[in-house]
């Protein structure tokens, strides 16, 4: 196609190995990934999955829980799609980098509906 996509990775703030382990070239394990979006609830990052990381992704992205919920709260609100937190987590990196991105052509992907029906309704109560 000719375009130069960058891909770009996207962890909670609370559940950062991966991108500590890019950061520092090697993995790096945490204490807790403490995130609501559990999808993204990693503490130990998979050797096989670090090297695909490494190798392809332009950088990670941390976001904040906040960042995640206004994500959900966004898909809900103008698309009328339900997110889990990690299926979110895409847009959550673009809204927050929309500056840098701004005439730029892009794409998140929207996947994940798993999210607790709960969560969900304190997702979009403005947590």
């Amino acid at each position: 196609l000719g375009l130069k996509t960058e891909i770009v990775g996207v962890v909670s703030e609370h559940a950062d190995a991966y991108a500590q382990s890019v950061e520092q070239g090697k993995i790096i394990t945490t204490e807790t990934a403490n995130t609501f979006a559990d999808g993204m609830a990693c503490r130990i990052p998979l050797p096989e999955a670090f090297e695909i990381i490494r190798n392809g992704a332009a950088r990670i992205v941390r976001v904040s829980e906040h960042d995640i919920a206004s994500a959900i709260r966004i898909f809900h609100e103008d698309t009328h799609n339900t997110a889990e937190g990690a299926g979110a987590a895409g847009l959550a990196a673009l809204v927050k980098e929309r500056g840098q991105q701004r005439g730029h052509k892009v794409a998140v992907i929207l996947s994940g509906a798993n999210i607790d029906r709960e969560m969900f309704g304190r997702v979009l109560g403005g947590m």
